[in-house]
């Protein structure tokens, strides 16, 4: 196996084991503090979260009623109904709290939520709605996450379903590893772009790509260590000499959400305790994300930075971990609606239904661990 899927070795002098054990044992009780002030809040807040997700998803009754019977199992989001990005991340949320398909309180919102899913990939292996009204422009954000979801569930569903998903997952992984092939600059070479043929990259879209493709692989699939040597080193072409990582290689613009893609992406690629990562985490700790940006406006990528900032950082651990939760938990939480839901209050962004607060919840329940992917070695 690839040295890209293990931790590097570390010195054994006396002195270092004594001093590494004596900071893993004070950060591991700091952890410990931070989770136990915070998980009354953070499970109050997740179940109302979750109940309002379910109240969100399109049953076959309303669906029939809209017309649009095939929407059915989906999750709404009026900009982009049946998004196959915006489904799979609401299941997800389910799964992050240790629900189940099949089962409990809400395995039927799961399965049905698993069958939409399954019943949207077009005959070229891509995962997205097959009504133009339910995709964006960037459709391998749809695709990867929607990868992800398959990747996360499969080997949790009946035997029906997981023949099915063996199926579709193949094909939705193979679109993943041959766009990752096409020719392209020195650069670009590595990432992932909106379309499968474009020629460019950018480090958003190639977080997401490597979650699936990485989670695909912990599930037991064949995914060649080139592909994710690949990935990295395209990750490492857009690190900037501040410790940050920005949006595409040579633009010297680094944000917190942005390092937080490759800080989460190189943790979950073996290289934890490297310079790189330390730094990355550094920065995020010197420019965490915000909810509001400096004109006091809501920021558009705040879910969005917190959901890779929180991952990144509870896998880089210790005081990493231990300064950024508080931080983040106290952003989160105040912020929920009555209703359950997390919304941007000017209605300003695109995504204001599902989205925000299924990243919300993601974000929330990271410390967990009951999504594969948020598995971390001590």
């Amino acid at each position: 196996m690839s040295q890209l899927f293990r931790h590097p070795a570390r010195p054994c002098v006396l002195v270092t084991v004594v001093l590494m054990t004596l900071s893993t044992t004070c950060s591991a009780q700091d952890a410990e503090t931070i989770q136990q002030t915070y998980q009354p809040r953070l499970d109050a807040a997740v179940d109302r979260g979750l109940e309002y997700l379910a109240g969100q998803q399109i049953d076959p009754n309303a669906a029939a009623a809209m017309g649009q019977p095939e929407l059915a199992g989906s999750f709404r989001e009026p900009n982009s109904p049946g998004n196959t990005g915006v489904t799979s991340l609401a299941i997800m949320a389910f799964l992050a709290k240790g629900h189940l398909p099949g089962r409990g309180k809400y395995g039927a919102v799961i399965d049905r939520g698993v069958d939409y899913v399954l019943s949207q990939q077009l005959d070229n292996g891509l995962l997205i709605c097959r009504k133009q009204t339910g995709r964006t422009s960037g459709l391998m954000y749809e695709h990867s996450i929607a990868t992800l979801l398959l990747s996360e569930v499969s080997g949790m569903l009946d035997a029906t379903r997981q023949k099915k998903l063996d199926d579709v997952l193949s094909k939705a992984l193979l679109v993943l590893l041959q766009a990752q092939k096409v020719p392209k600059s020195e650069a670009n070479k590595g990432g992932w772009r909106y379309t499968p043929g474009t020629t460019d990259s950018d480090l958003s879209l190639t977080g997401w790509s490597i979650m699936a493709l990485r989670a695909a692989k912990l599930n037991g699939a064949a995914i060649p260590d080139e592909h994710i040597e690949m990935a990295v080193s395209y990750i490492l072409n857009c690190h900037e000499d501040n410790g940050g990582f920005s949006y595409m290689p040579g633009m010297r613009n680094p944000t917190a959400s942005m390092t937080g893609v490759a800080l989460l992406c190189l943790e979950l690629c073996g290289e934890h305790g490297n310079e790189d990562c330390e730094a990355a985490g550094e920065f995020i700790l010197s420019r965490p994300p915000r909810m509001t940006s400096p004109d006091g406006r809501p920021d558009h990528h705040r879910y969005y930075a917190y959901y890779y900032c929180g991952q990144a950082m509870f896998q880089l651990g210790g005081k990493y971990w231990n300064e950024f939760a508080p931080q983040m938990y106290e952003a989160l939480l105040p912020a929920q609606n009555d209703d359950g839901s997390w919304t941007y209050p000017d209605q300003s962004f695109p995504y204001n239904t599902t989205y925000p607060t299924a990243m919300s919840i993601l974000t929330l329940t990271v410390s967990a661990r009951q999504l594969p992917i948020y598995q971390r070695e001590e």
